[in-house]
Parts: C-alpha cells; sequence; structure tokens
C-alpha cells in the first residue's frame, strides 16, 4: 500500500530529525556539559544517553524476531551512567542510533501489521515504531534544554530562531503549495549550517 510506504519514509525522516537535534546539541558543548546533573535525582546528558542506547540496541537488535526487553539489558545500570568522557558518550549515541536506523530501513510496508514483543506484550511493527517516536523525542527533549543551559557561547537555534518566525513564515508562502515533508530541508542542510 502506498500509504504504508509514506509511513515509513516519513517515520524514517522524523528519527532522523531528532537524532539531528541531539547531534547539533552535543556540538555546541564541552566535555563538562555531558556530565552535570543538577541534583541526584536527575539525569546528565551522558546518562540519557546510556539510557537512549540501552533501549535502542535492546529493541532493535533482532527486531522482528526476539523480544525488545532483552536478557542481556540492565535498564537500571543505564541511569547510573558508563562514560567518563564525550568522546564514549558520542559512541553510545552513535551505536544506539546504528542498531536502530538499519532495523527501520530493513523493514518492508508487510513487515508493519506483523506482531512484534517488549515485554511480552503484542505490538504491531506499526505500534512499536509510533511507541519509540513518542519515547526517543521525550529525551531528546530533554538533552536540548540541557544543552541551551549549558552551552558556553550563545545558543545555536536548532529551529526558527527566536524573533525569527515571521521572517520563516513570509519565505513559505511566498512559495507554491507542495507536498513535502517538514524535515525535508532540515535532513538536507550540512550538519554544521544552522537552520534558518
Amino acid at each position: 500500500m502506498a500509504m504504508d510506504n509514506d509511513y515509513l519514509e516519513s517515520i524514517k525522516k522524523q528519527f532522523q530529525y531528532y537524532k539531528i537535534l541531539g547531534d547539533k546539541t552535543f556540538a555546541q558543548l564541552n566535555e563538562e556539559a555531558f556530565f552535570w546533573q543538577f541534583n541526584e535525582e536527575s539525569n546528565s546528558i551522558a546518562i540519557i544517553v546510556n539510557h537512549l542506547s540501552g533501549n535502542m540496541l535492546s529493541r532493535f537488535t533482532d527486531f522482528l524476531t526476539s523480544d525488545g526487553e532483552k536478557e542481556w539489558r540492565n535498564r537500571d545500570a543505564e541511569f547510573e551512567g558508563s562514560a567518563t568522557t564525550k568522546q564514549e558518550v558520542l559512541a553510545q549515541w552513535e551505536k544506539g542510533w546504528n542498531c536502530f536506523l538499519q532495523a527501520l530501513a530493513s523493514l518492508t510496508e508487510e513487515d508493519l501489521a506483523r506482531i512484534v514483543y517488549i515485554r511480552n506484550q503484542g505490538h504491531t511493527v506499526t505500534e512499536a515504531l509510533n511507541r519509540q517516536l513518542a519515547h526517543y523525542p521525550y529525551h531528546i527533549g530533554q538533552i536540548v534544554m540541557l544543552g541551551k543551559m549549558l552551552a558556553q557561547q550563545p545558543w545555536q537555534s536548532l529551529s526558527i530562531p527566536k524573533g525569527g518566525s515571521q521572517t520563516f513564515n513570509d519565505i513559505k508562502f511566498s512559495q507554491a503549495q507542495q507536498k513535502a515533508h517538514f524535515t525535508d530541508e532540515f535532513l538536507n542542510q550540512k550538519s554544521d549550517e544552522p537552520r534558518n
């Protein structure tokens, strides 16, 4: 079905978009910022990344054939953090995303109705992906908020800069109506190029 194919393409772009938000946040932070915690109950960026990576590896290793909560996963340990350098945090981030994006890229329209399990609870593949589309941006939003607070230099906006909404809208409404995904412009930019 074309609608299922649209769904797969759309969700791939949305996940790539959220990864880039994290990437562009990390690029603005020094090593110390990755490990800052407001208090003992709060999570540092390093801890959030450790949790996201652990979740991705567990959910998307053998995604279609084994339960998404792997026996080898230690979720509680994800919130203790294991990385001690920015480089180690970035390696965890990439490892999790690589596992997830490879699994996502391998899916076909026919897979979307298949049943996968998370802690013995059945989900269609579509439901399982939607579950993560709510979960991962939730944590990436936390990373971006911490990044804004901890950046040592003026923050480079990841979306429409403050005070720039009218200019952005003027540009958009000066163009002909067209079918496009909201992430297309963002995903086509170079990683070091700020968004307008």
